[in-house]
This record gives structure tokens, sequence and C-alpha cells, in this order.
């Protein structure tokens, strides 16, 4: 077992002082009979683990395609291999400058065992989480672990960083390989070489690691034979009750989505009303998670008249439906109940994410047919060229594309839990590994937690919708180019003439700040790009109450992002009322609140209604 004492002073380990006043070290076998009862039990249900994992297998219920993915990492990684190996200079120079960084720590470690203090070689990056236990640092056995670890993960990060002869592609895949499985690698992922971890597991005989294999099986039952990770204490959440509260009625349904109108608030509204359209990968109450944090009731405090689609949770009933039905049978069916509902033929309109692509798809195609009812539209993180996509995709290619395909031909849809594990390994190393850790080596539930809850909350995505999205606007970009075709026509976004205010986030993953800028700049009109703090979610779901990040605006968005970012205006705090104002001078009229429903569409029933409720 490590050593916890060090020879620069007493180290302060998670659970007291360890070595100085004649206390035993939390690193020692307490009951070796217990330890040894409890490493049984663990083996029995990791035996039901691999038990749940298998019984869907073997009733041909599924089957996994590991083998073609291991060759896809495979065919990747080995390109950046046959670089390196090509040249022996260029090999041993490589060898060289990782051995010299291991003898630098080695030296260090020695001066440190003989009492000097000293810098460490290799730091975990700010925000690097795996690494928080004081004895990463205070015990010399995990600290030189640790560095270690830093040392050659960095190493192989730049490696690949620095090959060259590759097309932009399989250089983006070979990033994106090499850091899961340097994410998968940490010493913070294995038992016995996790402070914190090991020390539970001694002092707990071992029952740690029992309730954590108890939960790994769990959770493959739960999710039918693939895991099902969970991030949050689901228990401590309800849709419609904690989460997606706030008050409003089903106007109308169809086989793609429903339409919910939420109860006003003010005696009086704004006459044109709000239609938000958020994405189907994920369930729309991201903008309505609770009191403090929900954008929509914010909107309906502020005076909007608000309408939101929820997406169906499609089957196999939902297999052809297409960018075309989401479209026309989601957005513009939607305008015609609201239409019905409030008088109104002038609209606001929001898009998030994919929701905003189809957003901006649906304008176009309006565009061509005359249909003029939309006078504004807002895009929350959305793209409409795809040229700097990010990381989602690493995904997309013509063979990844085809086995996806391939694999919705008999159910029609693809898995939701597929998408929630693509999404989840963008940030592998804060999104999986911690609640491995947390979850099956610790043996502790999540804490709850209503964002990471939503994040489960997944949907499954229609064959005919995906394989458009995929293959049009990740592989063949044809949206900003002009070529994308949808219900017979050929759309141009230079013929969407009204006001756009383009929300993007300057940590993106997924739809990045470079990719969302540079679309802003194919519409015909005129564009508001405004730049808000943080990431994807964080970003966008700010209320003004919270006082958190920033956001920046400026003149056109012409030229490169970094150009404009420097002449740009930073005000502190959230972006939503600078966008309520952008929306009032567009057309600040007010009528009295609408009822809800009308003779022709009666409330169906409470929001958030019956398909946020449908479970992939």
């Amino acid at each position: 077992m490590p050593d916890d004492k060090s020879k620069t002073g007493g180290s302060q380990t998670g659970n007291g002082k360890a070595g100085n006043g004649g206390e035993p070290s939390p690193y020692t076998v307490h009951d070796p009979d217990a330890l040894a009862r409890n490493f049984a039990r663990m083996i029995e249900q990791a035996g039901r683990a691999a038990s749940e994992w298998m019984r869907p297998r073997e009733a041909g219920e599924k089957t996994d395609d590991f083998a073609e993915g291991l060759t896809e990492i495979s065919k990747t990684l080995s390109k950046v291999t046959e670089y390196w190996l090509a040249d022996p200079e260029r090999s041993l120079s490589a060898q060289t400058q990782l051995f010299s960084r291991y003898m630098d720590l080695w030296n260090a470690s020695i001066r440190r065992m003989a009492g000097e203090q000293v810098d460490p070689v290799a730091n975990p990056q700010r925000g690097d989480r795996r690494f928080a236990d004081p004895d990463w640092q205070a015990n010399p056995f995990f600290d030189f672990l640790k560095q270690a670890y830093l040392i050659t993960s960095g190493w192989a990060g730049d490696l690949v960083e620095r090959t060259e002869g590759l097309d932009e592609h399989t250089k983006h895949k070979a990033i994106f390989y090499t850091q899961q499985i340097i994410n998968s690698l940490s010493p913070s992922n294995f038992p016995n070489l996790n402070p914190e971890v090991l020390r539970e597991t001694l002092q707990s005989d071992g029952e740690n690691l029992v309730r954590g294999m108890a939960m790994l099986a769990d959770d493959i039952a739960a999710g039918h034979g693939d895991l099902k990770l969970r991030q949050a204490d689901t228990s401590a959440f309800m849709v419609g009750r904690d989460v997606a509260n706030t008050p409003g009625k089903v106007v109308a349904q169809n086989d793609v989505c429903q339409v919910i109108q939420y109860e006003a608030s003010t005696k009086q509204v704004l006459k044109r009303p709000l239609v938000i359209v958020p994405p189907w990968i994920n369930k729309f109450y991201i903008l309505d998670l609770n009191e403090k944090k929900s954008f929509i009731r914010w909107c309906v405090d502020q005076g909007h008249s608000v309408f939101v689609i929820s997406w169906v949770n499609p089957d196999e009933k939902q297999a052809g439906k297409s960018f075309e039905h989401y479209a026309e049978e989601g957005i513009m069916a939607t305008l015609d109940v609201i239409e019905d509902i409030t008088g109104a033929c002038e609209f606001n309109t929001i898009g998030y994410c994919v929701g905003g692509t189809l957003l901006a798809v649906t304008l176009a195609l309006m565009a061509r047919r005359g249909d003029e009812r939309i006078k504004s539209a807002t895009l929350f993180a959305s793209q409409v060229d795809f040229t700097h996509a990010g990381d989602l995709k690493v995904f997309v290619d013509e063979e990844q594309i085809a086995r996806i395909e391939k694999s919705m031909t008999e159910s029609g849809y693809l898995e939701g839990q597929k998408i929630a594990s693509a999404f989840n390994m963008l940030r592998s190393r804060d999104l999986i590994w911690p609640y491995v850790v947390n979850n099956y080596m610790r043996g502790r539930d999540p804490l709850p937690f209503d964002l990471l809850y939503w994040n489960s909350d997944s949907t499954r995505m229609p064959a005919a919708n995906h394989s458009f999205y995929l293959r049009n606007c990740y592989l063949e970009n044809r949206l900003s180019q002009g070529t994308m075709e949808v219900g017979g026509e050929k759309l141009d976004l230079e013929e969407v003439k009204i006001p756009i205010y383009n929300l993007a986030t300057r940590e993106d993953h997924i739809a990045p700040a470079k990719s969302a800028y540079l679309g802003s700049q194919f519409f015909g009109g005129k564009v508001t790009f405004v730049l808000a703090g943080s990431g994807h979610i964080a970003g966008v779901v700010n209320h003004p109450s919270t006082g958190k990040y920033q956001y920046w605006t400026g003149g056109k968005p012409v030229g490169d992002l970094d150009g404009w970012l420097e002449k740009a205006k930073e005000t502190a705090g959230s972006w939503w009322p600078h966008w309520h104002e952008w929306i009032v001078a567009q057309d600040g009229e007010t009528v009295s609140a609408p009822k809800s429903g009308s003779r022709k569409h009666k409330p169906i029933e409470n929001a958030p209604g019956s398909y946020v409720m449908v479970k992939a």
C-alpha cells in the first residue's frame, strides 16, 4: 500500500492527518476477513451485471457493432502510428522527449523524498476535478502517479496534433479517439490508484465496491443490456411537478408534435406571439427547468404570448418523417394553430440547436412559397453552415452514416441512449468518468440535479429525419450552399430577409461559436450576432437573477469571429434582457392576453403534455 507520509511535512488526507500523531494510516486493511467476504460479494454482483448484459444478446434482441467501432479506431490511429514510425529520426525524437520528461519527474520525486520543496513537473489543467483530493498532491506515491499520467497523456495528445499528412476529418477523429483513450486511462478511474476510492474501500472493508457493482448491474438492466449511466438522482424529479411546471395547456397535437400554449401572467402581451422550436434530440423543458432557470416562464413574465413545440418521442410510426414533415407538420402547422387561437398573423420565433437549424430551413421554405407570417427569428446555439461544426463531426462520414442507417432499418428510429452516449463522449472526462467513479467504485447515488436529470431523459430519432440531417447538414453542408431540397423546393437562405438574432456561446462544443458566426453571413436580412459566455446549455439557460457570465455585442458579423470580438462590447450578466429589448424594437405593440385554446383548438391537457412524458 502507498505510504501516506511525506518528508516535506505531514500530509492532510481526506480523513485527517496521518503519520505525525501516531494515528493509523487510512491505507491500512482493518479487517482482512470482511474485505475478502465483500470481494466475493462484489464478484457475485459482477456476475449479475454480466448476466444482464448477456440476456438481450442471447435472446437475439440486441446485437453489437464493437468490431466495426474498433476497426474504425484502429484504422484511424494506425495512420498516426505510420507517420511517426516511417521516419526513425522522428520516432526517436518523440521517444526522447517523453523519456526526458519522465527523468525530470523522477529527479523531482527523489528531491522531494529528500525533503526539498519541489515544483511539480506537470500540473492538471484548470478545472480538472479528477485530482481534487488532497492526497494527489500531498502523498508522494499518488503525486508521482498523477504527474506520470499527465506527462504521458500530454505527450500522446501532442503527438497526434503534430501528425502531418492526414486529411482534416481523419485528424479530427484521431484527436477524438486519442482523447477518449486518455480519459479512460486516468489513474482516478481505477479503485487501487485513486486515493479517495482506495481509502473508502479499506475503511469500509469493500462495502463500497459491493454497492457499486450492484448499481452497475441495475443500470445495465435499466438500459436493456446497455449501460444507462446515472448522472442524477432521477427519483428527485417528476416532469410537470419539479421541472417543466410553467402553467399552460396543450392546444393541438399530431404525429410529430404537441403545441403548448402558456398562461399569460400579464394582462397585456406583445401582439406577435412567441413560438419556440426546441431541438428534438432533447426534450423542450431545458428551457423550463424550474422557476429560477426557466426561460419560458421569464418570457411569459415579460409579456410574451408563448407557444412551444413539444416534439414526439418517435417510434416505428414516425420512421418516414423527415425534415419536410417536421417543418410542415411541426412549425408551419403550429403557426396555423396559433393564428386560429390568437388571431395574430405575424410571429416571433426562436429555434434552439437543431431546432434552430430546422427553423432556418423552414424560413427558407416559407420564403420560397411566399409565406411571410414569421417576422423575426432568434437562433440559440444553432448552425446553418457546418464547415466548423465541432466535435460531432467526428461521428459523420459515409461509413459511419451507413452503419447508423443500417441500425435504424429494423426499428425505424435511432435509440435515444445512443444519442445520449455520443453527446456524453464529447466531454467524457466530465460527463462519463466522474459518474463511473462515484457510482460504481464509491457505491454512491448521484446527487439530484435538474440539468443532468434532463440530460438523461433522452429521445429517439426518426430514421428519415436523422439520415436527412446527417447527410444534408453535417456531411454535405447543403443548406448554406443553397443546394438543400425540402418539400420540392431548393432552399436559399439569402431569400430570408427578416431580422435575425443569432446567439452563440463561447465555449460551445456542439455548435461552436465560430460555426454560428459564419452562419450569420448566409441570411439575406440583418443579423444581430451576440456571443454569450459559457457553453451550449449554461450560456443559453442563464436567468438574469443569477448574475452569471457575460455577453458580447458588436457590429455586423463579417470577417472572422476573433476580429469581431476584438471590437465587441462586453456586458456582465445574462443576455436575456438584451434579446427582449431587440424583440420589442421589432414591434412593441401589445394586446389583451389571449385565453387558452379556441373553439377549434380546445385544450387537450395541461402542460407539459403527454408527449414529453414518453421515455426512450
